[in-house]
């Protein structure tokens, strides 16, 4: 038996090119090298496989029948230690790979939505688990392939060692419901602060939110009744009630029903969303892939129309 470790895998390489060209001379131009070397690995050639794989003919050489049933096996193993080398080329049409994304309640709703139907689209056989936000935390989900990819605000990094990418900034409005007192009026300030609110608080039931910092500011206050841990059942309880919300503007898109937007009577600062991945996945053809549609999914909204009837 022939020890691999021993083996000039180039001779491999010149005896695909020698069944193809069936002469010295052309395989020496292909492989870019002199006559007199081709000529000495194909004598190498034949010790190593204790056959003479040619004959001399009078157009040039004929191959033995061990030399032919070599070429396809050759062949193949010639195109996958290219692709093992050069890396395969990603086609999402056709790829089947799965990934896992970390997001929060909120990302959920307003990017992961969006994408799913771009994936669904342009990568029908790619499978997506999204993955709870509390996942997110340290570099251990991401270097045991618990997580690939994870969304979340500036004030939820997880680590500093991860590399990042904005996406977007995200501002706030102010939804009711359309049968609400103030839904056909200017709102001012003092309307805002003396109807009842809902806060949408996904950890830790809390009745602050970043509004109520900015009203602060100017010494008031609003009054929350109520708290709720995620954003899929407030137009339902909105529906119920003459109850104020303050959320993230791209929670409503697309779920407008029954429902009235407006500023806020103070201005409420902006958040930022990145995505964040391990060094893992950086250069991997179909996470970067992926990366770049959850990046153009943000782009699509970038600059929303601030709707205020």
């Amino acid at each position: 038996m022939k020890d691999l470790k021993r083996i000039d895998l180039n001779l491999l390489v010149a005896l695909d090119v020698l069944l193809e060209e069936r002469s010295v001379t052309r395989a020496a131009d292909r492989l870019a090298l002199t006559q007199p070397t081709v000529s000495a690995m194909l004598a190498r050639l034949r010790d190593l496989f204790d056959d003479p794989l040619f004959v001399r003919a009078q157009r040039g050489l004929l191959p033995t029948p061990r030399s032919e049933a070599l070429a396809p096996s050759l062949k193949e193993w010639l195109v996958e230690a290219h692709g093992l080398v050069a890396g395969e080329s990603f086609n999402p049409a056709t790829a089947r790979f799965t990934a896992s994304i970390s997001a929060n309640d909120y990302i959920q709703s307003a990017l992961l939505v969006p994408l799913v139907r771009r994936l669904r689209r342009e990568a029908p056989n790619v499978r997506l688990a999204v993955r709870s936000a509390e996942l997110c935390h340290g570099t251990m989900p991401f270097e045991n392939g618990a997580i690939d990819l994870c969304i979340a605000t500036t004030s939820e990094i997880p680590s500093r060692d991860l590399t990042s990418r904005p996406l977007y900034n995200e501002h706030y409005t102010c939804i009711v419901r359309k049968g609400h007192p103030l839904a056909s009026a200017r709102i001012t300030l003092d309307q805002f602060c003396r109807f009842p609110h809902v806060a949408v608080s996904p950890t830790e039931s809390q009745f602050t939110e970043p509004v109520d910092q900015a009203l602060a500011q100017f010494g008031r206050k609003r009054q929350v009744v109520l708290s709720i841990p995620e954003f899929l059942i407030l137009p339902e309880i909105l529906a119920t009630d003459d109850l104020i919300a303050v959320v993230p503007e791209r929670v409503v898109r697309g779920r407008m029903s029954g429902l009235r937007t407006f500023a806020p009577p103070v201005a409420v600062p902006e958040f930022s969303v990145v995505a964040l991945w391990h060094q893992r996945v950086h250069t991997d053809p179909a996470h970067r892939w992926l990366r770049g549609l959850v990046a153009e999914t943000a782009r699509e909204f970038e600059q929303p129309e601030r709707r205020c009837a």
